[in-house]
C-alpha cells in the first residue's frame, strides 16, 4: 500500500515484497519502471534476466542480481547487472506511471500541496484527474481521514485513474467521476464543503465561480495553466471572490555528480619565462578509466544539459469572506 492507513501498519518501505506488490524497479536516476510482482513473472532489460520469484521475501530497497550474474544464493558473478526493487511513493510514481495526459512533475506537486496548506482530514476537489500524478500526492496529505474528489470529462481515462488508485491502495481516500467541470461546474452536493480546489483546465475562469462555492470560508484555490493568458484571465475572475493571489513559475535545476580526475597542480607546465601556467581543467573520467600519476580522484557536480524548464504557472488563491456580521460568505459571480 503506498500511503498506510493505519499507523500500526508498518510502511511499505519496511515489509517484505509479496506476490502480487507493486515494485518500482530502479535501474539509474533516470530510468524506472512500475513492475506488478508474480512468482512466474520475468523482467529482461539491459541489465540481465531478473525472475520475480527470486524478490519474494526480500525487503523493500534491496540490490537484486540478474539470473546471469548470480552464483549461488547471494552470490555474484563477473559482469551480473543489478536493479534496486523500491517501495512505490507518490514521488516515484509521478516518474513511472502511465502518461494519459500531461502531467505535473515533484517540483510543481510539492508548492501545490503546501500552498494548498493541506494537512490529514481535509477535503480536496480537483479537476481534471488526467493521469493521476498530483491526485496520488494529494491523496496522502490528506490521509488517513481526507479526501480527494476529483473529476475528468473523459471517460476512459477516469476509468484508467481509478484502476491505477485501486492497484495503489488508495480507494479509501480517492473518488472517481466523470462530469465536465469547465462546462458544468462542481455537484452542488460538495458546496461550502472543500478545503482547497485544484483546477487544471484549459479554460479556468469558467470553473472559478463554481470553485469558489465549493470552497469553505478561507478556502484555497489554485489553477494550473501553461500559458501566461490563461493565467491574465483567470486572475480577472478571481478578484471578484478571492484575496492573496499569487503565480509561481517553478524552474528547477538539476545537477549530475560524477568521480571526476583533477590534474595536480605540482603537474602545471611552465611557461618560456619559468612561471607557473594555471592547472588543468577537471574533467569527467569515463567508467572504467584508470587514474594517471598526475591526476587524483574528485567528485564533480554540474548542471544537467537536459533539465526540464517551463512546466506551467501555478495561480493560489484564498476565498475572501464577505457580506453581513452574520458571517455570509459571498457567492461568485459567474463569466
Amino acid at each position: 500500500m503506498m500511503v498506510p492507513l493505519d499507523p500500526c501498519n508498518k510502511p511499505t518501505s519496511q515489509r517484505r515484497i509479496a506476490e502480487g506488490d507493486t515494485v518500482v524497479v530502479y535501474e539509474r536516476h533516470d530510468s524506472m519502471r512500475a513492475v506488478t510482482v508474480s512468482a512466474a513473472g520475468v523482467l529482461q532489460n539491459r541489465f540481465g534476466v531478473f525472475r520475480h520469484a527470486d524478490w519474494l521475501g526480500r525487503h523493500f530497497g534491496s540490490k537484486v542480481f540478474s539470473s546471469g550474474g548470480v552464483g549461488g544464493k547471494g552470490g555474484r558473478k563477473a559482469g551480473g547487472g543489478f536493479v534496486h526493487l523500491l517501495a512505490p511513493t507518490p514521488e516515484l510514481w509521478t516518474l513511472v506511471l502511465s502518461h494519459r495526459t500531461q502531467i505535473l512533475y515533484i517540483a510543481d506537486i510539492s508548492l501545490v500541496v503546501a500552498y494548498l496548506e493541506l494537512v490529514p482530514g481535509c477535503v480536496v476537489l480537483e479537476s481534471g484527474t488526467g493521469s493521476g500524478s498530483l491526485t496520488t500526492s494529494l491523496a496522502r496529505a490528506v490521509a488517513p481521514h481526507g479526501r480527494v474528489y476529483t473529476f475528468d470529462f473523459h471517460d476512459q481515462r477516469a476509468d484508467s485513474a481509478r484502476e491505477d488508485f485501486e492497484k495503489n491502495g488508495l480507494s479509501s481516500l480517492i473518488t472517481v467521476a466523470v462530469q465536465d467541470i469547465q462546462g458544468e461546474g462542481f455537484p452542488d452536493e460538495y458546496s461550502g464543503a472543500a478545503d482547497a480546489v485544484f483546477l487544471d483546465l484549459p479554460q479556468p475562469w469558467l470553473a472559478i465561480p463554481s470553485a469558489g462555492t465549493m470552497l469553505r470560508q478561507d478556502g484555497i484555490l489554485c489553477s494550473f495553466s501553461p500559458c501566461i493568458e490563461q493565467v491574465q484571465r483567470a486572475c480577472e475572475t478571481m478578484r471578484s471572490c478571492f484575496t492573496d493571489i499569487r503565480t509561481f513559475e517553478i524552474l528547477l535545476r538539476t545537477y549530475e555528480v560524477h568521480e571526476g580526475a583533477l590534474k595536480s597542480a605540482t603537474t602545471n607546465e611552465a611557461s618560456s619565462d619559468g612561471s607557473s601556467l594555471p592547472g588543468k581543467k577537471r574533467k569527467i573520467r569515463s567508467a572504467g578509466e584508470a587514474l594517471d600519476s598526475t591526476q587524483t580522484s574528485s567528485v564533480i557536480a554540474r548542471p544537467c544539459s537536459t533539465a526540464r524548464g517551463h512546466t506551467g504557472y501555478l495561480t493560489f488563491a484564498r476565498k475572501s469572506v464577505h457580506g453581513s456580521q452574520t458571517g455570509a460568505a459571498e457567492v461568485c459571480p459567474t463569466s
